[in-house]
């Protein structure tokens, strides 16, 4: 009984510290992007002001690259969504001679990093005259995005019961409008969790854009931060921090507005009743 008890307060210890180790570089972030001489250690601030999110909003350059990462990230999340939803369709409900070989086959591309391809990636580019085109870098991304999202989307598609579009098709409906109007409906949760790992995926994404984007006033802001630091000699902690605050903004704001689906689960009981 006592080892039990041992164990549990241990357990919860170690709970309470990696919370402790997460909590405080958020907790630095939010003090020193109101406090007027923030510096690297977490500190009350002695004045309180907004100034350091005024110099980051006054800032056109900044803005823009906000605007960019969005588009970049965006575009490539509703790409990855709809490409992953009819590919992994036919992996559903077909059975085709070529599926185990196929979904191998993207399990295996999921584990390519990223620093192996960079390289004949760029080559392309410079033939295809794709460098610092915004499009091109959006295409490439949603392409490595795809392996992942099409081995979730099948999942979570493999849970909607194939009977709810067999009673469509006898009612008349196609297969584009049972997937419309049947599937993709039920498929909310897995479609809204695709959007978020593609999305804080590619809003993340420094390295991509970085080699593949040559223009600084094309860099999103996942980059325009790495050239804050350089182009200080001494940084501002209290408007780094500020800039922090609002890149991690789009996030969490999609986050909020999506959880309630993402927290469901596919409650296809009374659907599939009578």
């Amino acid at each position: 009984m006592r080892i039990g008890r041992t164990e549990k307060i241990i357990h919860h210890a170690i709970l309470v510290c990696l919370g402790i180790i997460f909590i405080l570089p958020l907790l630095w972030m939010l003090v020193a992007s109101i406090d007027s001489s923030a510096i690297q250690a977490l500190k009350i601030p002695e004045k309180y002001t907004f100034q350091n999110y005024m110099g980051i909003l006054s800032d056109p350059s900044i803005i823009r690259s906000f605007l960019i990462g969005i588009f970049l990230s965006g575009g490539q999340s509703i790409i990855v969504v709809l490409v992953s939803i009819l590919a992994a369709y036919p992996l559903s409900r077909y059975k085709p001679s070529y599926k185990k070989s196929f979904l191998y086959t993207i399990l295996f591309l999921t584990s390519l990093p990223m620093t192996a391809v960079i390289v004949p990636v760029f080559q392309m580019f410079l033939i295809f005259n794709f460098v610092d085109k915004l499009w091109a870098v959006m295409l490439f991304t949603a392409g490595t995005s795809l392996p992942y999202a099409i081995w979730m989307m099948k999942n979570f598609m493999d849970s909607v019961p194939l009977e709810l579009e067999e009673s469509a098709w006898v009612d008349g409906a196609s297969v584009w409008v049972g997937i419309r109007r049947i599937v993709a409906p039920l498929m909310l949760p897995g479609t809204f969790t695709v959007l978020i790992f593609t999305y804080t995926g590619s809003w993340g994404n420094f390295f991509v854009p970085y080699i593949l984007i040559q223009s600084p006033e094309k860099m999103p802001a996942s980059v325009t931060i790495f050239q804050f630091f350089g182009n200080y000699g001494l940084v501002n902690y209290g408007e780094l921090a500020a800039f922090s605050v609002l890149y991690s903004a789009p996030v969490v704001i999609l986050y909020y507005l999506s959880q309630r689906y993402m927290s469901k689960g596919f409650s296809l009981g009374g659907a599939t009743k009578g």
